[in-house]
């Protein structure tokens, strides 16, 4: 973090990213800029997308008390959210999938493909691409997804997504194709009350609280 301070401070670096790195190193360094003088992380990288929800047990969390913004890959699903007419006709084609993840589609990516494009249709949307943008869009503030594409129609499929507006029931419908769990000790003391804006069954036994609620997404359903 000394180091990384000298570029901000020679002007060579205006603020410091981090990627796919434990929670627990990113709080830790943080603590030692804030307390040292020095510039902390402002935001983070990792994977993240409606099937791989790692980032909700501790990365996001952590960004929300730092303040920290988040820069998401394979929001995408690596190329894997198709169709199965889109998955059909590459194969009539004679074309693959091109996935940095590799291999085939599997069948919980099937899965979700189809609730993607459920959901797609609800919107007048034929991209489940931009419906998977708009998800991760949606679930926490200052969150800029990574995304790529060969064509200029896989371009405007992901601007698309800034004009999509999922409800909480669409969330929920997404997120109910592959089950999630977020593990001890966040499923022992409950999730965070300035998000929920209520107080998990450990705390409420031991007193009132009240809490100033968290920051949401702009396009996060009310």
């Amino acid at each position: 973090m000394d180091s990384l301070h000298i570029l901000v401070e020679q002007g060579k670096v205006l603020y410091l990213g981090i990627s796919d790195t434990p929670a627990w190193v990113v709080s830790a360094a943080n603590l030692y800029a804030r307390s040292h003088g020095k510039t902390p992380f402002s935001i983070y990288q990792g994977r993240w997308n409606v099937m791989t929800r790692d980032f909700e047990r501790e990365i996001i969390p952590m960004t929300r008390h730092f303040g920290m913004a988040l820069a998401a890959w394979d929001c995408m699903g690596g190329g894997k959210f198709k169709t199965k007419e889109e998955i059909e006709q590459r194969k009539a084609q004679g074309q693959g999938l091109r996935s940095i993840m590799g291999g085939d589609q599997t069948e919980e990516e099937a899965a979700m493909s189809a609730a993607l494009s459920k959901v797609a249709k609800e919107h007048g949307t034929k991209s489940l691409t931009a419906v998977a943008l708009a998800y991760v869009m949606a679930k926490v503030p200052n969150v800029f997804p990574l995304v790529g594409g060969r064509k200029v129609e896989h371009l405007k499929d992901n601007i698309e997504a800034l004009k999509i507006r999922l409800t909480a029931q669409q969330i929920e419908y997404l997120e109910s194709q592959k089950p999630f769990d977020i593990g001890f000790p966040n499923n022992f003391i409950g999730p965070d009350p300035r998000v929920t804006g209520k107080t998990s069954f450990l705390m409420a036994a031991s007193a009132p609280y009240s809490f100033v609620q968290a920051p949401k997404s702009i396009t996060s359903p009310e």
